[in-house]
């Protein structure tokens, strides 16, 4: 089992809605809100799960899903912000439509239908089987 993916998956599911939520805004996103608090190990350097979870916004913005000014160190990106094409993904309604939200109207299809709230009620409800096939989904666009 490969849980540093499942962490992965997890990880850029929380950080993208937490940007989502505050788009087109630009803001800093902490490590520690998306993973807990960790302390540094004895000789001061982050733990490995924490520059996972760096690594993970680092490859995101490497692959033209997101964009920063900086690090701060290794507990934030500053001035983060979704690419167009991120936005346009978390915002597109997911096929097929759960079976509760197929036969609401077009406008409760069009939010509660739309994988940015998929992923929200994925990760309110801990499903991580859910988590990870919405972002496999996100991914496959």
């Amino acid at each position: 089992m490969n849980l540093h993916i499942d962490d992965f998956y997890k990880d850029a599911a929380k950080g993208l809605l937490l940007l989502y939520q505050a788009f087109p805004k630009k803001s800093t996103l902490y490590i520690d809100v998306l993973i807990g608090y960790m302390p540094p190990d004895e000789l001061g350097l982050p733990s490995d799960r924490q520059q996972r979870c760096l690594s993970t916004f680092l490859w995101l913005a490497e692959e033209g899903y997101l964009r920063y000014h900086s690090t701060v160190r290794f507990e934030a990106l500053d001035q983060i912000e979704l690419s167009e094409k991120t936005f346009v993904r978390l915002s597109s309604i997911i096929d097929p439509l759960p079976d509760a939200i197929e036969s609401a109207p077009q406008s409760v299809r069009r939010v509660q239908g739309s994988l940015a709230s998929q992923l929200r009620e994925a990760l309110q409800a801990e499903h991580s089987e859910r988590v990870i096939e919405l972002m496999q989904l996100f991914f496959k666009h």
